[in-house]
């Protein structure tokens, strides 16, 4: 029976699977698959061990340390590999194992014909271990290490199916993209360390106040455009959408419930930095506000399923940034909608897996409709989910986004107001969008050719679904029954309760909200409910949904800003390399090859010639004699 006392076990079971799957080979194929599920399914028991060790300390106590070994010690930079286990990393800690090992046991099912099915759970475990040192490092640097491990494991999981060059193109998109952010982390520890002389959370939130305001908000904006990367926030989010080619549940896995929300993490870990520095929080608000409503316009357009949740994802990890820019009290609530947009979301994807699985890989939701009658079980797990995404009482969405509505107005100002409207008029083209795509998908007459034959999932796959449908219903009023997550993160926030700013009473705000969601649900009933679908998207269409249909021009502005620039310098640079350097160099050896030529001449193999050579050269060497002695 292992010591569940040490932090090690929760990354060390995973990270052991990983080695041994990826070294063990094609031996252990019938099995591997096995026992990544039974590792990361041990991973969950030692965080939920933790957990109650934890809920039954004092709150000043329920912090632990670990420290594994003293990792860089050069002069005054000391790091030591430890690990923090708090009220903030347990709760990651709980949705990384706990959704992961379902979306392992769903990945059994879904990948069974996969001939590299052990190396997909090998990624799995990896990112699995991955992601839980993210969480659990106590500095920056620790945490770094977590942070370049999940894009190393995503990229080789969006990847998976690489012999499909648009699949492995968007592996790379989503690596580089990730590259651009992960400069900001790396830029924001040099900068910490250079101010503060260290890069543990403890110590840099001890020594902040003795930095300047400069120092914090270049710190708070770097940490800012790493989040952006990491979490497809605007203007970083160009990848998210074509990291879709993965299998699906490594978009149910790394897309809604686990790598997405490591740039909430980050922010809210370092909430200390940003409380210090306003600048830099304000704009965290406006980063979340924009791809809020960023991610929900795209919606609104999509015909590709796992795209369509994509932008969805987009969409309500910035309602959870915008959150995290309100201060303490919107850290809490920031979290919590992390934690029921995990169970939601994630259920949500693996029932767009299912659907997948029952009409051959057909993932445009134009070819489908009336799947409910074949498909009755994954019909309501995925519905569960969509009533809690919408924020429809008593599912998960209503407890969590309307907090971060609410807390939006009640942050003061003209500020309040504007970001308050905005998060209510997301609410309502989600419910918009994601009408949308339940309608196309199960309400309505079959679209779909003779060829499919849409049939319901296997118990495997069904499983998972259905328990995250549980979570879809009931982790909001779970976590927000008197105060519970509020209560359970305020020791590390020092939350307080303001109300100066309350413009109007949350049972108003809550109505208005479902208001706009009741109005986004009435304009999809009309237009693709009451009204005929084609299974091919229309040609004839405003400006705007052609915008949205290309992700409202990001790639486009990427190539143009980016990319052919990029291209143009990188040429430009090579002409002057070929030109001066290289120029230079075979002009020097042609000059050499030449001189050498022309002495060569005088070679001739004549004694005569040689002798006349002798001659000349001893009347110039006199006559100079002669010229120096005058």
């Amino acid at each position: 029976m292992f010591n569940t006392n040490s932090l090690v076990y929760l990354i060390g079971l995973p990270l052991f699977g990983a080695t041994f799957l990826l070294l063990a080979g094609r031996k252990v194929d019938k099995w591997g698959h096995i026992l990544a599920t039974v590792l990361s399914g041990s991973a969950f028991i030692v965080g939920v061990d933790q957990f109650f060790q934890m809920a039954n300390r004092a709150p000043e106590d329920r912090a632990i340390t670990q420290v594994l070994f003293s990792w860089i010690n050069v002069g005054t930079f000391n790091v030591d590999a430890a690990l923090l286990l708090d009220q903030l990393s347990i709760c990651f800690v709980l949705l990384i194992t706990g959704v992961g090992t379902l979306i392992h046991i769903y990945s059994i099912a879904y990948m069974s014909h996969d001939e590299n099915r052990r190396r997909f759970f090998a990624y799995l475990n990896l990112f699995i271990a991955a992601m839980l040192l993210l969480v659990l490092g106590n500095s920056y640097l620790n945490l770094y290490v977590g942070w370049e491990g999940v894009g190393l494991a995503s990229y080789l999981l969006i990847g998976f199916w690489n012999q499909k060059p648009a699949y492995a193109t968007a592996s790379k998109k989503a690596f580089i993209a990730n590259r651009v952010g992960d400069m900001g982390l790396s830029l924001a520890i040099m900068i910490a360390f250079a101010t503060l002389g260290t890069v543990s959370f403890a110590g840099v939130a001890e020594k902040s106040h003795t930095a300047s305001q400069g120092a914090l908000t270049a710190i708070g904006i770097m940490l800012l455009v790493a989040a952006t990367g990491k979490s497809a926030q605007f203007p970083l989010q160009a990848w998210l959408g074509d990291a879709m080619a993965g299998p699906t549940p490594v978009s149910a896995l790394i897309h809604a419930a686990t790598m997405v929300t490591a740039g909430v993490y980050l922010i809210v870990r370092s909430n200390f930095i940003f409380d210090a520095a306003p600048t830099a929080q304000l704009l965290v608000v406006i980063i979340g506000a924009i791809t809020l409503m960023f991610g929900a316009i795209i919606g609104t357009a999509k015909d590709d399923i796992k795209k369509a949740l994509a932008a969805s994802t987009m969409s309500q990890i910035g309602y959870m940034v915008l959150a995290s820019g309100l201060g303490p009290v919107g850290y809490a609530f920031a979290i919590m909608h992390l934690l029921t947009h995990g169970f939601f979301k994630a259920g949500m994807f693996l029932g767009a897996g299912s659907v997948m699985h029952g009409m051959d890989d057909e993932v445009n939701m134009r070819k489908f409709g009336g799947i409910r009658l074949f498909m009755p079980i994954t019909f309501v797990t995925f519905g569960l989910g969509y009533l809690a995404i919408l924020g429809v009482p008593p599912f998960a969405g209503f407890y969590s986004k309307d907090k971060i509505i609410e807390t939006a107005f009640y942050s003061g100002g003209i500020k309040g107001i504007l970001i308050g409207s905005v998060a209510l008029l997301g609410a309502g083209i989600t419910a918009f969008y994601m009408s949308r795509l339940m309608i196309l998908t199960f309400m309505g007459t079959p679209r779909y050719t003779e060829d499919k034959n849409p049939h319901e999932s296997s118990f495997l796959i069904l499983l998972p679904m259905a328990i995250l449908a549980i979570g879809s219903v009931a982790s909001g009023f779970l976590l927000s029954h008197g105060n519970a997550l509020v209560n359970w993160l305020s020791p590390l926030f020092e939350m307080t309760e303001e109300t100066e700013n309350e413009i109007m009473p949350p049972i108003v705000i809550s109505s208005l909200a479902l208001v706009f969601v009741a109005a986004g649900f009435a304009l999809a009933w009309k237009m693709y409910a009451r009204s005929a679908v084609s299974n091919t998207a229309p040609t004839d269409v405003s400006i705007f949904t052609k915008a949205a249909r290309r992700d409202l021009f990001q790639d486009d502005f990427n190539e143009a800003v980016f990319m052919r620039p990029g291209q143009l310098l990188t040429k430009t640079l090579v002409s002057t390399d070929e030109l001066l350097v290289d120029g230079t160099v075979r002009g020097i050896g042609k000059a050499a090859i030449g001189s050498g030529n022309l002495l060569r001449t005088t070679q001739t193999g004549f004694v005569r010639s040689y002798a006349a050579l002798i001659l000349i050269g001893a009347i110039s060497l006199i006559a100079a004699i002669w010229v120096v002695t005058q």
